[in-house]
């Protein structure tokens, strides 16, 4: 019931939109000549991104390959 409840609970909290960013960012973004410094920031917020999703999609494919060869040994 306890886990529950903080499930709903995350859910819930986790629908409210936060626009958040660091001081130093935000001046160096306003600031900046060009957008050289905001494409810089933004290849390195999709580099972060892309990171945990490359090594679910690995662990996927070897828990997948495992289990294959476990099937056809079976």
């Amino acid at each position: 019931m306890k886990t529950r409840f903080l499930i709903i609970l995350f859910f819930c909290t986790s629908l409210f939109q936060a626009s958040a960013q660091c001081a130093m960012c935000r001046a160096v973004l306003e600031t900046a000549e060009g957008q050289s410094a905001a494409e810089g920031i933004n290849d390195g917020i999709v580099y972060l991104m892309a990171i945990p999703y490359v090594l679910v999609a690995g662990m996927g494919y070897f828990v997948y390959r495992k289990y294959r060869t476990l099937k056809k040994e079976g």
